[in-house]
Formats: C-alpha cells, structure tokens, sequence
C-alpha cells in the first residue's frame, strides 16, 4: 500500500506551524514523513507571498528543495486551477516549467482538464487524474488522457462521517466501469480523512495522509506535523 504524504496543501501558513511559504521548512518535514514510512510525497509550490503557484521558477524551486531532502522518493504537485484562474495562463505556466515534477494532479471538475492532461503526458509527466465527485469521474472516464494516467485520486470532501462509504464507493464503482485496472488513491479531508484512510485500508487501495488533508491525529489532538499523521497512517495498516 502507497501512503502519500500530501504535505502543506492550498492551506494558509497560519494554520499550522510545520506550513510554510519557505520551501526548505516544508521539505525538512516531508523528509521525516519520508522517514516515518511516506512512498511519494504531494507539495504545492508557493510564491513568495506563501500563494499556490505554477510558476516556473517557484515550482522550480520547491521541487528541487523537496527532492534535495527526500532522495529517491517521487515528487508531485498541484496543477490546481485556483493557481491559475484561466486555462490558458495554466497551460503557459506548465509548458514553461524547467524543473518536472514526477506527477501532478489534474483536478477533473475543473475546466480545461482534458488540456492540462494531455500536455503533462506531453511533458513525460505522470498524471494523478483528481475525481471529488460523480461528475467529475464522467468526465475523466469520456477523456481522451484517460488511459495515460497513473492513478485516480478519488477524493473525499469534508463529510459527516456516515456518508463517507457511500460516496466512495460510488465513485470507485464509476472509474472501475472505465478502467478496471487503473490504480486507486483514495483519500479524505477534514473528518473524512480518517475513515477515507481506513476504508482505503480495507479495500486495499493507497492513500495518502498529511497537513493538506487533516490537521489531526485519529484521536482529535492536533498532530505536530506531517511525519506524525504517517506514523499514526502507519499504525492502522494491518502488518502481513
């Protein structure tokens, strides 16, 4: 099972004292979630004012800061489109990039996913096709780039927790009548994180667990940082 460590998110620095705006604060803690058991860690590059960025430059810098800690371990980021409002200006920012992540995650309720996709692949750049709701997965599963990614994120919003298994599945069960054999990531936030996860477990899906996701451990005392939330993921898989 891959435990993703989704580390810093579109979250405000004041949230939490391990966000950072400064990379090398956020890549000394993805380096110990690295060492607490993470297999690939997730990281939205930031501008200098702490805002989620695309930019060549900041991606540039923050990947090669990531990877300076984590050696060896697989690097993605956003391509979120609150980064960068218009399609175009997304696609511009990418095209320029000089530093590649290993993936990036394309959010398929957002427009211009098809295009965003297509250009990473384009790029040599693995894609983590995001599916938040059944909509969303429609229009992953009638996507020219369908076939190309290398796993669907099917995320879970903040739900009250009875409805967690219910939207999972339904989600798993419309990208498994696309692609029965694509990888699934399954993932919640706030209090879906933690039964996303053990459902994940169950199921035998990967997951990821970090500050983007959740701010707490399973037992609702706010965690000390991203290596914490992997070394409490860690404990709920069951050793074979």
């Amino acid at each position: 099972m891959l435990i993703q460590a989704c580390v810093n998110g579109a979250r405000d620095v004041a949230e939490h004292h391990r966000i950072s705006a400064h990379e090398h604060v956020v890549a000394t803690d993805a380096a110990r979630a690295v060492a607490a058991g993470a297999g690939s860690i997730h990281v939205h590059a930031k501008d200098a004012d702490g805002r989620d960025s695309l930019d060549a430059g900041d991606v540039a810098r923050w990947l090669t800061a990531v990877r300076a800690a984590c050696s060896g371990i697989l690097v993605g980021v956003t391509t979120g489109a609150w980064a960068a409002p218009h399609l175009e200006a997304r696609l511009a920012a990418i095209d320029a990039w000089t530093e590649l992540p290993d993936f990036a995650s394309v959010n398929w309720h957002e427009d211009g996913a098809d295009e965003v996709a297509a250009l990473l692949v384009s790029r040599g750049v693995g894609v983590e096709a995001g599916a938040w709701s059944l909509d969303g997965a429609e229009a992953w599963s009638r996507s020219p780039s369908r076939d190309d990614c290398m796993r669907v994120l099917i995320e879970l919003p903040d739900l009250d927790v009875a409805m967690v298994r219910e939207r999972a599945d339904a989600l798993i069960a419309r990208i498994r009548r696309s692609n029965e054999k694509i990888p699934l990531l399954l993932h919640g936030e706030g209090r879906s994180t933690w039964v996303a996860f053990d459902l994940a477990v169950e199921r035998g899906l990967d997951s990821r667990i970090g500050l983007e996701d959740c701010l707490t451990l399973p037992d609702g005392s706010i965690a000390s940082g991203n290596a914490a939330l992997v070394r409490a993921a860690m404990a709920r898989v069951p050793v074979r």
